[in-house]
């Protein structure tokens, strides 16, 4: 990566607390990186920009999230995207149409991408490790169960030291308007 650029993903956060439940239980697996990753369903995946290239597509974020409406989420037990891919996952029972939407717009314009595979909501709880650990996943979370809704969506950044650090929340029906620039007048100067 660049020097000038860094890795950014937007994503509906799984809240608490079953998104520390999920993050505790995908390290439990053996995940490396469980504690690196905030639990989440991807809306916009590892992407790299350019630094000076920020503040535009989070005008375009905050257009996504003023035309978004809440809508309800259920997570309910597991499937794996294998041997495709590596992964477990907890499925999106309700919610994903609504998610699948949500990807789109938020990929399009200055974010708009392709993606490796086709879209499938899902929050992921095990990823490129042991064969017996991901069927101990697969297993042990066969049964899990949350209901929320989802109010928007957030911005991630992906640090030096691998880690994903939210930069900013992008609550629906909520547009960010431009600031206009502080007037100053001559009156206050002519006073003296």
């Amino acid at each position: 990566m660049a020097a000038d650029s860094t890795t950014i993903g937007v994503s509906i956060a799984v809240p608490e607390p079953y998104g520390r439940l999920l993050q505790e239980q995908r390290a439990g697996f053996g995940d490396p990186v469980a504690h690196a990753i905030p639990t989440h369903i991807t809306l916009l995946p590892p992407t790299e920009v350019a630094i000076p290239e920020l503040p535009r597509f989070g005008l375009h974020l905050s257009r996504v999230a003023a035309q978004g409406r809440s809508f309800p989420m259920r997570l309910d037990g597991t499937d794996s995207f294998r041997p495709l891919s590596p992964v477990v996952y907890v499925r999106v029972a309700d919610g994903a149409p609504a998610c699948a939407a949500l990807q789109e717009a938020v990929r399009s314009g200055p974010l708009a991408r392709e993606l490796q595979f086709p879209y499938h909501p899902h929050v992921t709880v095990a990823h490129g490790i042991a064969e017996e650990a991901m069927d101990r996943a697969q297993a042990e979370l066969a049964h899990f169960t949350a209901s929320w809704t989802a109010n928007g969506f957030a911005l991630y950044e992906q640090g030096s030291d691998g880690v994903w650090r939210k930069l900013r929340d992008y609550p629906f029906g909520n547009e960010e308007r431009p600031v206009l620039p502080h007037q100053q007048g001559v009156h206050a100067a002519s006073r003296r």
